[in-house]
Order: C-alpha cells, then structure tokens, then sequence
C-alpha cells in the first residue's frame, strides 16, 4: 500500500512539474567511462518511475513465489502434524484399553511430527511399562525429559510407576525432588501420602495433612482418620528407639485433644506393655476408663504380667458393681480369677460375659474352667458352641 502511494505522489509530482514548465523540459546529460546518455528531465522522471514500478512489481511476484512455496511445505507440515495427532489419540485409547504393545507402537510412529512429543513418549513408557519392559520405559522417560517443560510430568510418571512397582524407596526420592519445587501440586501430594504410608514415615505423613486437606484430596474425617494412624505408628517407632520412657515423654507432649481419643490411648498402652512397663499402662487405661468407657481398654488388662494384679481386680470389680451389664468387664475379671485358679468365680463372669455377647475366646475360656472343675460334659457343650461361631465367621 505504501509503494503504491509512493508511485501516485511521484507521478502527481511529475505531472504537477510537468504542467508547470511545458515548453521547458530541460536538458539531461549522463557520461560513464565513453558512453554518454541525453534526455530531456521529462523523459527521465518517466523512467525512473516506470523504473520503480518495475521494482516493485517484481517484488511482488518473488513475494508470490515464496508464499507459495511456504504454503506448500506448511501444508504437509500440518498434515503429518494431524496425523500425528490421531495416531496418539489412538494410541491412548488402546492403552487404555490394556493394547499396549499396539499403543507404543501408535504414538512413537509419527512422534517426531507431533507438536507435543513429550505426551507420545509418556504414554510409550506407559505402553511399556505394561508390558514388563522396563528398560525401554525408562529409554521413553529419557526422551521425554529432553523435552521443554517436561520435568513434573516426567517424574510424575516415574514415580507411578515405581509405586507400580513397589519401589517405595525409589518413589520417595523421586517425590521428594519434586516437592521443593511444587508443594502443592495434588497429584504429587496425593503420591506421597502413598509412600510415606508404606514406608510408615510417621512425622512426615503428619506434616503432609494438611496440605491434603487444603487441595481437598482427603476430607476432614479422613484427616482425622489417618493423623490418629500416624500418631499410633510414631508411638511404635519411638517405643521401639527409646523405650517406654522415651514413648512416656512423647504422650505427655501431645495435646489434650489427641491424648483423649481412645484410639491413641488403646496404642500407647499397647507399646507400654510390650515394653514390660505393665503397671504405667494399668494406670493409663485405670484412669481412662473412669472418664471414657471403652471396652477395647478393658480386654488389655487381663494381657499385663502386673507384679499385683489384685489393684486390677478390686478395679473391675467397682467397676460391676456401677454396672453390671458391662460383658468386657464381666470377661477381664474372669480371666483374672481363671489365671488365679478361681474356676468358680471365672465360670460365672464368663456365663455373665457370654449371656450379654457372644465371644470365641470366651467360650473357650469357659471351657478351660469348666475342664478345671471336671465337669466334662458342660465343657464339651461350650467347646461346640465355640467352634460353631468360628464356623460362621
């Protein structure tokens, strides 16, 4: 548009001078080395106007040639690009569809065509990965590494399938590259809540919720669920690294909201007793047991080697008198009298226990004390019911 603006105001010009000095054209002399050139100044500005018009309409035509040429190569550009396309398209469908062989061999076809190459080397290593041949998956995540912008998807990937692959150890050092970089990535959060659950990494499980929560990958039940899951295994480990006194100091420093949740409770008397700190665990569940009734805490005291188990019984028994229908209490202080060779007193809290549940363990118990008092018969009609109830389970 320019040009052709150009050529009108040079052509405007040459008439406007034209027009004023007809009849006084003027006189031009052009000399190179022998040659000399005569013409008028009219004659001149035609040519050099009939000179540029030339020019650019030569432009013009190259311009032509050279959009052609360029639509052309674009156009089996975009078509292989297509094609390309489709064939990863298909591709993801027959890995899906469990064809992994027919999927590596559709997205790596026309892969070098693809405008996203990284996504045709990921679904190949997927493709392999299915078929058990891990050193061409990793060849595949080699190449996708190459790619631009490729490393939370590469690694992502890797980390999937070294879970997969039950190679916790190696998806944790995968993940815990990435974390830095992208802590709230939800995929890569969700990864590790997997890993640190397998690999029982307590603290870092607990520091990890929530942040689960906030990318509402867990609900707060589910939170609440897995911290009291968390906080029993960290009890287990620091048991096991420090003893009960170590695991002592641990349950005095959590708060008071944790320290009342049964649960945690159940565990840490749990790790005291395995720990042969018999008497701090009866006080634990004594104490627990005045505010919070629970009948999982009642079946742990007849499991203490107490240097004094008589504590134990005057305790169950206040607790009867309170409430008689309380069938856990009835079979703790059976059990009680039964390692005390009380067989009477332990048949009739076992009769109490079974007549408000029914229990296997209890029924065998009875048995033992009904075996103890040579009354046969009744023994073996318990031992039936006993095994009719493990039948049924």
């Amino acid at each position: 548009m320019f040009r052709i603006i150009f050529l009108f105001v040079i052509l405007g010009a040459g008439l406007y001078v034209g027009s004023e000095y007809s009849g006084q054209q003027g006189y031009v002399l052009i000399s190179i080395a022998n040659k000399t050139i005569e013409m008028s100044v009219t004659t001149l500005v035609i040519f050099v106007i009939a000179t540029l018009a030339a020019l650019f309409a030569l432009e013009y035509l190259i311009k032509k040639v050279f959009y052609a040429s360029s639509a052309t190569w674009n156009y089996f550009s975009i078509r292989k690009m297509r094609r390309s396309r489709r064939y990863t398209n298909e591709g993801i469908i027959k890995l899906l569809e469990g064809d992994f062989k027919g999927a590596e061999k559709k997205v790596t076809r026309w892969s070098n065509h693809h405008d996203m190459p990284l996504l045709c080397y990921l679904v190949a290593s997927e493709a392999a990965q299915g078929q058990g041949n891990k050193e061409q998956r990793d060849r595949y995540l080699e190449m996708a590494s190459a790619q631009e912008n490729s490393r939370l998807a590469v690694e992502l990937t890797r980390a999937k399938q070294q879970l997969r692959e039950s190679q916790f150890e190696a998806a944790f050092a995968t993940l815990s590259d990435l974390k830095g970089h992208y802590p709230n990535n939800p995929v890569l959060l969700n990864l590790l809540k997997t890993v640190y659950l397998e690999l029982n990494l307590w603290e870092l499980l607990l520091n990890l919720l929530p942040n689960l929560t906030k990318a509402k990958i867990i609900t707060k039940e589910e939170q609440q669920q897995l911290t009291l899951r968390a906080q029993c295994g960290l009890m287990a480990d620091i048991a096991e690294q420090k003893g009960s006194e170590g695991l002592i100091l641990h349950w005095d420093s959590l708060n008071r909201k944790l320290k009342a949740e049964q649960h945690l409770v159940e565990c840490f008397a749990k790790q005291l007793i395995a720990r042969k700190a018999d008497d701090q665990a009866f006080t634990v569940i004594k104490e627990n047991l005045k505010k919070h009734p629970n009948s999982n805490l009642y079946k742990l005291l007849p499991e203490m080697n107490l240097s004094d188990s008589h504590p134990a019984e005057v305790f169950l028994e206040g607790v009867l008198r309170k409430d008689g229908q309380n069938a856990e209490a009835h079979s703790a202080l059976a059990q009680f009298h039964l390692r005390g060779q009380k067989w009477q007193e332990a048949q009739q809290h076992f009769e109490k226990a079974l007549a408000l549940r029914s229990s296997v363990s209890d029924y065998a118990y009875l048995a033992d004390s009904l075996e103890k008092q040579n009354l046969t018969k009744a023994a073996h009609e318990v031992s039936k019911k006993a095994l009719t109830l493990v039948s049924q389970a």
